[in-house]
């Protein structure tokens, strides 16, 4: 069974979608061609032909397709044009190293950190995906920090994730690459000497994204989502769009309630505007219902896919607890958490080394004092705000509009210190 199980990993599977695809929305049609690549085969070595290794899971043809000609305009809405392909563009070239033949997972966690990346302008920037969702999203001076910041944020989950850079990958970065597990790891390009450095890793894919530098274009564009019921039946809709692109664009909350006029009464500090902002930018990845933490420019706890708003600010506060505390024995002691307190088991030695690790991680609460909240949606009850606030984060982002959002007001004016928040006007869902 175990032999099936990997020979069912390792199969490149041939798919049956036709070479092209046309689709037509009333008398405007949209044409597609299918992707495929001449990639070395993992076992013979000879060059084969094919598409995606397999869709989300083995057993399951899949085909990538790009947009080939027809400019789609419903509504007044012009959707993204031909041409502009970042991942359904991929060629041999761009596959610089093919690894073990993409699948669709692969793919659509570099689009999906696309979609993170092409609002992180402010400098060098690195989002690592897993799953479809982000683990590790940081800003830094130098690339390699960013990356740092990134992968340290999440350790655990970055473990044979997608890892984006938004700018070229120099030897500094490419040696730390190196000393990691990724599955994916994707540029706008390689500096000299780079590619021979993570490449020794023969099973990484490494990508390069062209148009890279057109990204922030791509947060003005729609395109068409298509979601496929299990009758057969499909659901069309347009792709969202970001309005908050400065600070300038959030909403200061000001609402009545049985006639009386509630506002939050401290401004955000100028850090704490940038971590609004970048926290709002993050949150566009991510699958709702979701609250996340940032700080200094670096996610602190990423909490996803939940079905009440407090269980999920819950949820990412236990992460940021249990990320910090692993980041922090592996600095202090080489090894993740786990590994070092299975070793204490077996040894019996003194638990003191774990136990100062959660000690110290209790002291700053997991990295969440001084930290923003974002919500994708409103909060129903002040409960969400109120866990978040015992942990000392300092600012928050939401979208506004519940019967209730006087309490959430309320909440953040009677914390010690009070906590500054604004709206976006929007919600961020994701499905």
């Amino acid at each position: 069974m175990a032999d099936d199980l990997k020979k069912m990993y390792r199969t490149v599977m041939d798919d049956h979608f036709p070479s092209q695809m046309t689709i037509s929305f009333g008398d405007q049609v949209l044409v597609y061609r299918k992707r495929t690549w001449k990639i070395a085969d993992e076992g013979s070595g000879d060059l084969i032909e094919k598409g995606l290794r397999y869709g989300e899971n083995p057993g399951q043809e899949a085909a990538l397709y790009e947009l080939l000609n027809g400019n789609l305009i419903l509504g007044g809405c012009q959707f993204i044009e031909p041409a502009l392909g970042l991942v359904s563009a991929l060629t041999e070239e761009d596959m610089i190293q093919s690894g073990k033949h993409p699948g669709k997972t692969n793919l659509t966690d570099v689009d999906n950190a696309c979609n993170i990346m092409k609002y992180l302008t402010s400098g060098p920037a690195v989002v690592i995906v897993k799953h479809n969702n982000p683990c590790g999203v940081a800003y830094g001076p130098t690339l390699a920090e960013a990356y740092d910041k990134a992968n340290m944020a999440d350790r655990i989950a970055a473990f044979g994730g997608c890892a984006l850079f938004n700018r070229p990958i120099d030897i500094t970065t490419a040696e730390m690459i190196s000393d990691n597990y990724l599955e994916v790891v994707a540029a706008p390009d390689y500096e000299e000497g780079a590619i021979g450095i993570i490449s020794k890793r023969t099973n990484l894919r490494i990508l390069r994204i062209s148009r890279m530098d057109r990204l922030s274009e791509y947060g003005n564009k729609r395109f068409v989502e298509f979601k496929s019921l299990i009758d057969g039946g499909i659901i069309v809709q347009q792709s969202p769009l970001n309005r908050i692109r400065s600070f300038e664009d959030f909403i200061n909350p000001l609402v009545e309630y049985r006639g009386k006029t509630y506002n939050i009464e401290r401004k955000p500090t100028e850090e704490e505007c940038a971590d609004m902002l970048f926290g709002w930018q993050v949150e566009q990845g991510i699958t709702s219902n979701s609250v996340i933490y940032v700080k200094n420019g670096v996610t602190v706890g990423i909490g996803t896919g939940e079905q009440d708003r407090v269980g999920v600010a819950e949820i990412a506060i236990f992460k940021a607890y249990t990320k910090y505390a692993d980041s922090l024995c592996f600095r202090k002691h080489g090894l993740p958490y786990k590994d070092l307190e299975l070793e204490l088991q077996k040894t019996g030695k003194d638990r003191a080394l774990l136990d100062q690790v959660d000690q110290e991680t209790r002291q700053v609460k997991g990295g969440l004092i001084g930290s923003c909240m974002i919500s994708d949606a409103f909060f129903p009850f002040r409960d969400g705000v109120d866990v978040a606030i015992r942990e000392g984060i300092t600012a928050i982002v939401q979208p506004g509009g519940s019967m209730r959002d006087f309490e959430v007001i309320e909440a953040c004016n009677q914390a010690s210190p009070q906590v500054s928040m604004v709206f976006t006007g929007q919600r961020a869902f994701k499905h």
